[in-house]
């Protein structure tokens, strides 16, 4: 597997994209707005995009995307989502006030994009992939995503605060190479990420305890202003793991 990291900060600026990561060149894992630095050429071959929730940082690039492409989508591209956050999308987005809804474009019986819903009890298979869905906590509806080619295997946490689920959802698996995890604030800003149900180092080098596999820890989701503060936080709490932070750009190889 190959894994291109489109985007994983927690807000935008000059060369901050927020999360969206591309598998293989044809799947999205979340649709933020680093999917803005492909080229046509490479959107084209977008067939699936799995969401872990329906904030806007997650899921700003989803209705450009489509339009984009709109006229090369000889097939639907599908959209494997929770029901809660697919509602999200029609109810909100992908409402004809804000954006077209392309599951109706250009005809409801051969549309451009179209919904497959998943709960944590699914797995997914999608060009020789198995994808499950890991319940985590979160402000809204919101997933980790397991990834696995049967023999190498990663997981993206998507949004969360602390939680007990991921980790027994990733216990529950045979192995895990590489861990993308967020921890969006430093420990100084707490009770903000309390709040809004997000990580911080201290609480996340608490969390990993429970984790039975020793997976490379990629930190992601660092909210900018306080990347700085919250990544060597990170490097100086988080032990028996080998740990590094996400660059919008990188490509990493399972």
């Amino acid at each position: 597997m190959q894994l291109r990291i489109l985007g994983c900060s927690g807000g935008i600026g000059d060369g901050l994209r927020t999360t969206s990561y591309l598998v293989n060149g044809t799947i999205l894992l979340d649709s933020g707005t680093g999917v803005g630095d492909l080229s046509l050429e490479e959107m084209r071959k977008i067939r699936h995009v799995f969401l872990t929730h329906s904030h806007l940082d997650h899921i700003a690039g989803l209705p450009l995307l489509v339009d984009t492409i709109f006229d090369a989508l000889k097939t639907p591209l599908v959209v494997h989502a929770q029901p809660a956050t697919i509602q999200a999308l029609k109810d909100h987005i992908l409402n004809w006030t804000i954006w077209p809804d392309f599951a109706e474009l250009p005809d409801e019986r051969a549309p451009v994009m179209t919904y497959e819903a998943m709960t944590t009890a699914a797995t997914a298979q999608v060009d020789g992939l198995t994808f499950r869905m890991l319940e985590v906590d979160h402000t809204v509806p919101s997933v980790a995503l397991r990834v696995t080619d049967g023999e190498h295997s990663f997981c993206f946490s998507g949004d969360t605060g602390p939680n007990e689920t991921l980790w027994a959802g990733l216990n529950e698996e045979d192995g895990l190479d590489l861990l993308l995890m967020e921890c969006a604030f430093p420990n100084e800003n707490e009770e903000l990420a309390k709040l809004s149900k997000h990580y911080w180092p201290t609480q996340l080098a608490r969390d990993l305890k429970m984790l039975k596999h020793a997976p490379r820890i990629g930190i992601t989701h660092l909210k900018p202003g306080g990347e700085a503060d919250t990544w060597r936080q990170c490097q100086e709490e988080i032990r028996g793991f080998e740990c590094f932070k996400l660059e919008h750009g990188q490509i990493l190889d399972l």
